[in-house]
C-alpha cells in the first residue's frame, strides 16, 4: 500500500518490544538511603580513610538490583537519550564519559553539552564499547540497554565492576506518571550526590506544568488520537501511558484512555467512531518520518471525515518527551500550545 507504515515482526520499533517485555518484569523501584557511623576505617597505608561524602553510603533498589554506593559515580555512560538529558539537566556533563542511541533532537538547552559527550554508538553499543569507556556507572533508558542476549546484562556489568541503573519505567510498573519522572530525577540526584540540584529541577518542572495548567484552565478538553505507527491497525498510547497524562495536563483527552495498556493496537474503525479533533504523531527513529505518517493518514479515504484529518490538525510529539525523565513537563506546554493556541497568544 502506498505510504504504508506496516512493520514486519523483525523490524517493529524497539520501544514497542521493550514495553511489552517490561510488562512481565517485576516491579521494584524503591530508593533507600543510609549513613555510616563510627570512626573511619584505616586505609591500606595505615592512614585514616577519607570520610564518606554527605549522603553516602547510599543503597538503591532498582528493578530487582540492589546497589550500595560508597561515593557518587565519577565516570558514567548513558544508553538512550532520555537518561543523558536527565544527567545534563542535573549539571553532570563532566561525569559523563559516553552516551549512545540519540533518537530525537536534544532539548535546545542541553544541545551544546550533549555534543561534548562522546557518542559510543548510534544505536545500543556493544558491551565491549561500553567497557572500553572505563565507566563506573551505566544508566539505561529502555530495558534493551541491558539485553542479556546482546551480552549487556546487568550481571555482566556487575562482574566487570560497573554499577548499573535502569529507568524505573522499565521495572515492570504497569503505569507510570509525572510523579515517576520527578522521582527518577531525585533518585539520580541522590546517586550522584546532587540532591539539591535534583530538588531545584523538580520544583522548576512542577512550576512549568502548573503554569500550563493555569493557561488552559476551563478550556474544553480536546479529543486527541495518538498515532505511533501501524497500517492495518493503529498502534496508539493507552490509558496507562505517561502520554495520556501529558495530554490531560495539556487540556486534552486521549480518545483511547480506556485502553488498559501502555501501548496497544486499535482498529481504524474505532478511530473514526471516536472522532479525534487533533492527532498527536509520535516521532522517533525507525518508525518512518513525521511527513510519511501524515501522508499516510491523509491518504486514507476511511479517515476523510475525521475532524483532525479534515482540518489537518496534527501535533508532533517526540517519543522521548513521553518517557520518564526531564522531558514530559516540557511536552505538556508544547502540546497545550497545539491544542489550545488561543490560550497562548
Amino acid at each position: 500500500m502506498p505510504g504504508s507504515l506496516q512493520f514486519p515482526p523483525s523490524t517493529r520499533p524497539s520501544h514497542r518490544r521493550a514495553l511489552r517485555a517490561a510488562a512481565a518484569a517485576a516491579l521494584v523501584s524503591v530508593l533507600a538511603a543510609g549513613c555510616g557511623g563510627g570512626t573511619d576505617p584505616a586505609g591500606e597505608d595505615g592512614k585514616p580513610a577519607a570520610a564518606p561524602a554527605a549522603g553516602f553510603p547510599l543503597t538503591v533498589d532498582n528493578c530487582g538490583t540492589r546497589t550500595t554506593y560508597d561515593r557518587p559515580p565519577a565516570r558514567a555512560v548513558t544508553i538512550h537519550q532520555h537518561p543523558a538529558e536527565l544527567m545534563l539537566a542535573l549539571g553532570l556533563k563532566d561525569r559523563m564519559v559516553g552516551t549512545a542511541f540519540p533518537d530525537s533532537p536534544v532539548l535546545p538547552q542541553y544541545e551544546q553539552d550533549f555534543k561534548a559527550v562522546k557518542q559510543l554508538a548510534p544505536k545500543e553499543p556493544s558491551f565491549e564499547a561500553v567497557v572500553n569507556a572505563e565507566p563506573d556507572f551505566v544508566y539505561g533508558g529502555y530495558g534493551s540497554a541491558f539485553a542479556e542476549k546482546e551480552g549487556r546484562s546487568r550481571k555482566a556489568f556487575a562482574d566487570a565492576g560497573i554499577d548499573t541503573y535502569l529507568n524505573r519505567e522499565y521495572c515492570g510498573k504497569k503505569q507510570v506518571s509525572m510523579e515517576d519522572a520527578y522521582e527518577e530525577i531525585r533518585t539520580i540526584g541522590g546517586i550522584f550526590g546532587v540532591r539539591d540540584r535534583a530538588d531545584a529541577l523538580v520544583a522548576d518542572l512542577r512550576a512549568r506544568v502548573e503554569k500550563t495548567g493555569k493557561a488552559v484552565e476551563g478550556a474544553p478538553a480536546v479529543p486527541v488520537f495518538v498515532y505511533d505507527s501501524g497500517d492495518k491497525s493503529a498502534f496508539t498510547a493507552g490509558g496507562k501511558s505517561l502520554g495520556t497524562e501529558i495530554i490531560r495536563l495539556a487540556g486534552g483527552r486521549n480518545i483511547f484512555s480506556d485502553l488498559d495498556e501502555v501501548f496497544g493496537d486499535v482498529s481504524w474503525e474505532q478511530v473514526v467512531e471516536r472522532r479525534p479533533e487533533v492527532i498527536a504523531i509520535y516521532d522517533y527513529a525507525d518508525a518512518g518520518s513525521v511527513q510519511q505518517k501524515k501522508d499516510f493518514l491523509l491518504s486514507q479515504p476511511a479517515l476523510a471525515d475525521v475532524p483532525a484529518i479534515r482540518n489537518k490538525r496534527f501535533v508532533v510529539v517526540p517519543l522521548t518527551a513521553t518517557l520518564v525523565g526531564v522531558r514530559p513537563p516540557h511536552a505538556v506546554e508544547d502540546l497545550a500550545r497545539g491544542l489550545h493556541p488561543e490560550r497562548f497568544r
